[in-house]
């Protein structure tokens, strides 16, 4: 009887011992397995180079702390749970959640004055339960501190019109990672890319980009240049070349500047307007017939493969604008008309640049042949297209307003999917080839350079539409012109993601190590079938709790009867 005591409490003592053992090494080494579907608590591989490469500590102060609805306790949650995942790739990530609305009012108002100052604006989330409605101000933001710098994150999504509350957090949840993982490579990097605005072509006002280009101005080095100017435009010096809805010719010496600049690894995002019409020229002008840009840029686009159409593409899903419909007291009546020639676009591919956009408000974009072939292996993708229910129009035409006095004929609506927005990845043709001239090889030989008639692989994105960073612009009381927020329009007062998809365009453009791929991951949202939980509901409520209560009986009998024939 002793031995058997005794051995009863070595085997205890043995058990308690290996518990202690496995949890002591757990604190050294962190595992997990992950059986999600998408692989959602799995980090990327280029997110675990950069955490691996880190050489000091990362802190990141959240500031969501506090009660929230289920919603947004699983956004907190999943910040949380990130947050762990990074710390087990790198010892030097450190976090604290915050609640900004703790304290007595003075101290709360002390505070949101200052996340005010830094840029952090809080959003009001009301919550609906049975005791009433109770509003606060939260603060989706995250603050990361790396070797003095600074970075603000804003991970909840924007809400749409017309999209429930639980996918626009589910879409938050999905890019967490990738935003998170940006902004630590931002503020490693000793380098701060270059992004030159390009002038003298009749491109856009410096104040027509300044809200897009105060955007950059934290990460990056913008500034303003004519090619005229320069010998060459190096690569090295000049990260990306931004072309903004140019409107005159380009010499022979500035497309061949440009020509060199991509075949040494440029990277050049051209938003174009290829048709020389705005709202105001159509307003002003009864019948007015477009024209397309004098240019002189097809010749070069056609040798990379890019060909942009003289047309113009409409589109039944579209933003308004305001026209008059009579007068009241001599005062003359507006209203809202959806007009054809402002496609707004959603995204419908899964490329990290434009996933989980909001729509992309464009004024009178043209379509882009994504057929012509080049002779150098490159991949064309379509970001951006028009709606399955669009048409091209052809040029010349005539364009006025009483195309919105009828009903539109969707059966006319038949050429869906037009393309607006093409990214070029690979290698480039020059398209000097057999063709420089004696004076542009002269010019090469003074800067100690050589010509080169293909270029090691870059990336381009064109867009058949320059009014996308095209920022509208008013007067203050003071007569100071200020600009309005990039992708606010005016008539309906609604900002689309014009300014999301540049960012992510240029950062697309720029990503050697392959952090943005993080974008592409997809965390399903499985929601709850309500209207068959409420049909079955008393079914369930039986079930969960009746069937407990009868494995527990049954259990209960079993062991009974063990123990009896056991010990009887």
């Amino acid at each position: 009887m002793n031995n058997k005591r005794t051995q009863t409490f070595l085997q205890l003592g043995l058990f308690v011992g290996i518990l202690i053992f496995l949890n002591i090494l757990g604190n050294y080494f962190y595992t997990y397995l992950d059986l999600t579907e998408e692989k959602r608590f799995t980090l990327t591989k280029p997110t675990r180079q950069m955490l691996q490469s880190l050489d000091d500590v990362v802190y990141v102060q959240v500031i969501l702390d506090g009660k929230f609805p289920a919603g947004f306790k699983h956004l907190q949650n999943s910040v949380r749970e990130l947050l762990e995942d990074f710390r087990s790739e790198s010892n030097v990530i450190a976090y604290q959640f915050d609640d900004p609305n703790q304290g007595d009012m003075k101290t709360i108002n002390a505070r949101r004055e200052q996340l005010a100052k830094d840029g952090i604006r809080p959003i009001n989330l009301r919550v609906e339960d049975v005791e009433g409605v109770d509003e606060t101000l939260i603060f989706p933001y995250a603050i990361f501190t790396y070797k003095g710098r600074t970075a603000i994150v804003n991970f909840l999504e924007a809400s749409r019109p017309g999209i429930p509350q639980e996918v626009t957090l589910n879409n938050s949840v999905s890019l967490l990672e990738y935003k998170f993982a940006n902004a630590i490579q931002k503020l490693q990097g000793n380098h701060k890319p270059s992004i030159a605005f390009l002038e003298g072509h009749g491109e856009l006002f410096p104040l027509q980009v300044l809200d897009f280009e105060r955007n950059l101005r934290q990460y990056y080095n913008t500034y303003h240049f004519r090619l005229d100017t320069v010998m060459q435009l190096p690569a090295k010096e000049v990260d990306i070349l931004l072309v903004a809805q140019p409107k005159s010719p380009f010499s022979e010496q500035d497309k061949f500047k440009i020509d060199q600049y991509l075949m040494n690894g440029g990277k050049v995002l051209w938003l174009i307007d290829k048709l020389n019409v705005n709202i105001d020229s159509v307003n002003n002008q009864r019948g007015y017939v477009p024209f397309p840009f004098p240019l002189e840029l097809d010749n070069l686009w056609f040798k990379y493969g890019i060909r942009i159409d003289d047309n113009l593409v409409l589109d039944l899903e579209c933003s308004p604008i305001p026209l008059k419909v009579g007068e009241v007291g001599g005062q003359p009546q507006f209203r809202l008309f959806p007009f054809f020639y402002h496609p707004v676009v959603a995204p419908k591919t899964e490329h990290p640049t434009v996933k989980s956009l909001d729509r992309i408000d464009l004024f009178f974009p043209s379509s882009i042949d994504t057929t012509v072939r080049v002779k150098t292996p490159m991949q064309k993708t379509v970001l951006l297209s028009s709606s399955q229910r669009s048409r091209v129009q052809l040029t010349p035409t005539t364009l006025d307003f009483e195309i919105l006095r009828e009903k539109p004929k969707p059966e006319l609506f038949n050429q869906p999917f037009q393309p607006i927005a093409v990214l070029y990845d690979g290698i480039f043709p020059s398209a000097y080839e057999n063709r420089v001239t004696p004076s542009m090889m002269d010019g090469l030989q003074q800067l100690g350079l050589s010509f080169k008639a293909e270029s090691i692989p870059t990336k381009m994105i064109v867009v058949a539409d320059g009014d996308i960073i095209r920022n509208d612009v008013r007067v203050d009381e003071a007569g100071k012109p200020y600009p309005l927020p990039l992708g606010q329009n005016p008539f309906d007062r609604y900002t689309y993601a014009n300014k999301d998809f540049l960012l992510n365009a240029i950062e697309f453009l720029l990503d050697e190590n392959g952090i943005i791929e993080a974008r592409s991951k997809d965390v399903k949202l499985r929601l709850l079938n309500e209207t068959r939980a409420t049909a079955e509901q008393n079914k369930w409520q039986i079930i969960n709790l009746v069937l407990p209560l009868v494995f527990l009986v049954i259990f209960g009998l079993i062991f009974r009867w063990t123990r009896k024939r056991r010990f009887a």
